[in-house]
């Protein structure tokens, strides 16, 4: 196991006609002693190339990566003690599953008997036993996946760095591998970092959840508290699905109430807007923004089909329905307001047709507040 440091890390790349493209801009990161961590982000973000840099695969432009509290800078990657695994297994097509996995070990004249231990072990872990003696061309894409895996897992590395190994797998085979990753974690204890770009994948797998976004970090945190207090607005709409709903407006004081003033586009068929009040937002935090442009942030099961009751902290609009999504225990409504689209959840039994007017409910008490100039939030709801 180890602990990876990571300070100001930066990568220039430089395009064939001379152009400067930046990767990585001040890049800071700390994955602890044993921690799965997930780094998530668009692509083109800088995830891999992170990675990349970790293993010693690319010299950084500035910055640097400490492991153990030893700085990398000039440590060959063969001597990091890091294993990594790709998206592409690229096993070798003319070697059985056990020549790959011990290929590796024989470059390394690590002792037969240990080698065919280490492989034994291996293939355990992995359910790979009765594969002992195939070829890749003679496995499915999820057994060549687990082949890469073991080949790394076989070194027993201090440090596993994982980037979109499971990007090319069908769904079902996703979540199969990705549960038997975070056991493999829990059981070998290394220090894991793992890149992809769903955020789903990110949510279920991570420990921790790093954001990225343009080269840099924008949020860590556990997976929930990402969810529940986003620090940005960019955190806010990149995790969850649906995403959150983000609504252009203004805030106002009345009647020693906060409100909420929704802006209509132009050609927004509602006029006025959505007038929503934010009793549970404390006028203090707020009161700068009075008048100012602000975005109102709700995520889509705050938004839904009223009960029997409708508590204080609610509030109903009647909007027309655009679509329906059925995911089977839940169904996503969109409804039209003030010329924008916001998604709601409601349970599989609604059936409404299009272009129907909904009563709408906004559960306002988890209601989050941004600011659209730097991005960043003012108030976190749940």
């Amino acid at each position: 196991m180890a602990r990876i440091e990571i300070e100001h890390l930066a990568k220039t790349f430089t395009l064939p006609k001379g152009e400067p493209i930046r990767a990585l801009d001040d890049f800071n990161l700390t994955i602890e002693d044993g921690e799965l961590l997930v780094l998530v982000g668009p692509s083109g973000c800088g995830k891999t190339t992170a990675l990349r840099l970790i293993a010693g695969l690319e010299e950084p432009s500035a910055g640097g990566v400490s492991i153990d509290g030893k700085p990398m800078k000039g440590i060959a990657p063969k001597d990091r003690d890091i294993a990594m695994v790709f998206q592409i297994p690229a096993l070798y097509p003319h070697m059985t599953v056990r020549e790959n996995l011990a290929f590796g070990l024989r470059l390394r004249n690590c002792p037969r008997a240990e080698q065919e231990q280490r492989v034994r072990d291996a293939t355990e872990i992995l359910g790979l036993s009765e594969c002992l003696d195939r070829r890749p061309g003679e496995l499915s894409g999820g057994q060549c996946q687990r082949v890469a895996l073991g080949r790394a897992l076989v070194r027993k590395p201090r440090v596993l760095l994982f980037d979109e190994p499971l990007s090319n797998l069908d769904p079902s085979m996703r979540s199969q591998l990705r549960l038997e990753i975070a056991r493999l974690h829990r059981r070998i204890g290394a220090t894991v970092l793992y890149v992809t770009h769903d955020q789903l994948e990110a949510m279920t797998l991570g420990q921790r959840v790093a954001v990225m976004r343009e080269g840099r970090v924008e949020q860590v945190d556990r997976p929930m508290a990402l969810y529940r207090a986003p620090a940005t607005m960019f955190v806010a709409a990149f995790i969850g699905s649906p995403p959150m709903n983000l609504i252009r407006g203004t805030l106002g004081l009345e009647g020693g109430t906060i409100w909420f003033q929704q802006s209509v586009s132009k050609n927004g068929e509602e006029p006025a807007g959505l007038r929503l009040p934010l009793a549970a937002v404390p006028a203090s935090k707020v009161q700068s923004y009075f008048g100012k442009e602000i975005l109102l942030g709700l995520r889509p099961e705050r938004i839904s089909l009223p009960g029997s009751e409708i508590g204080e902290s609610k509030k109903t609009a009647r909007l027309g329905l655009e679509f329906v999504e059925s995911t089977g225990p839940d169904s996503y409504f969109h409804v039209s307001c003030g010329g924008q689209t916001l998604i709601g959840r409601a349970d599989a039994s609604l059936q409404a047709p299009l272009g129907r007017e909904l009563l709408v409910q906004f559960d306002l008490g988890c209601a989050h507040l941004f600011d659209p100039a730097t991005g960043a939030a003012i108030i976190c709801g749940s």
